[in-house]
């Protein structure tokens, strides 16, 4: 009873926060991008995206302790959250940096709530969104001084993120060094895993329609039954009152009756 009570309060949290943290991903992701984006800005614009980036990234992390303190039961709540923990500690470690954003964009997506088809729609447009231009950032942040790199602008890795995503891969531009070669791997992963989605959430769309559209036929063809089934008992009715009409025939009119033939008198006997 004692969970039951704590878990409004925690929903409670949830819902106020939702937008807050939305926004405050979004900021991330502005920060992140300006200095890769373009890397000639003022050292001061730099260290305030480097600030802005650490400040999101506690809140996340205070969140989560938050929605683990309302929880009473915290074992329980650290089994089903555990992809929200590492998102919370694994880009804290320098080497999975650039896990950063796609742990945002997780810790957002995990907190939506909507419709599950909005929520299949709105996860597969921001993975689709997110993969290729955060990917783009990564990759472009890895090789742009690389002695022997290929992808030295945004053009060239936005492009290069794309033909990796739909698997095309032209091979005019490709990663050099190690990290890069690690996120292409990874880009190619997720661009299969992406395309699957939307295949899969097109072809459950079609089927969906097809049901639908089959269902309302036979629920026609079952009305069109039934009435025609109606007609007939109808009809049989008719006959049967027809023909017992028939059986019987016209009943006689009945005329005027003629007058009662008078009687003659008895003759007595004589004497």
């Amino acid at each position: 009873m004692a969970g039951l009570k704590e878990q409004p309060l925690q929903i409670r949290w949830e819902n106020r926060t939702q937008r807050p943290l939305l926004a405050l991903a979004v900021a991330f992701a502005v920060a992140y991008a300006v200095p890769i984006a373009a890397p000639g800005v003022p050292g001061g614009v730099k260290s305030a995206c480097s600030a802005v980036e650490q400040a999101v990234w506690a809140t996340f992390a205070a969140d989560y302790l938050v929605r683990l303190v309302l929880s009473r039961q915290r074992l329980h709540f650290v089994r089903h959250h555990w992809l929200d923990l590492l998102a919370v500690l694994l880009p804290l470690l320098r080497p999975l940096k650039l896990l950063r954003l796609v742990s945002a964009l997780v810790l957002v997506g995990r907190r939506a709530r909507m419709a599950t088809q909005i929520k299949l729609t709105t996860y597969v447009g921001g993975s689709v969104v997110g993969l290729l231009v955060f990917g783009s950032l990564a990759v472009l942040e890895v090789e742009r001084n690389a002695p022997d790199g290929n992808i030295k602008t945004l053009d060239d890795a936005l492009w290069w993120s794309f033909t990796t995503m739909t698997t095309v891969g032209y091979g005019d531009h490709s990663p050099t060094t190690g990290l890069g070669r690690l996120l292409a791997v990874g880009l190619m992963i997720s661009g299969i895993a992406v395309l699957g989605v939307v295949t899969a959430n097109i072809a459950a769309w079609f089927i969906s329609r097809f049901e639908q559209d089959d269902a309302e036929e036979r629920r026609q063809t079952e009305a069109i039954l039934a009435l025609t089934d109606e007609v007939k008992a109808l009809r049989a009715q008719v006959a049967s009152l027809s023909d017992a009409s028939d059986g019987r025939g016209a009943a006689p009119v009945p005329g005027p009756s003629a007058p009662p033939a008078a009687e003659e008198p008895v003759s007595s006997p004589r004497s």
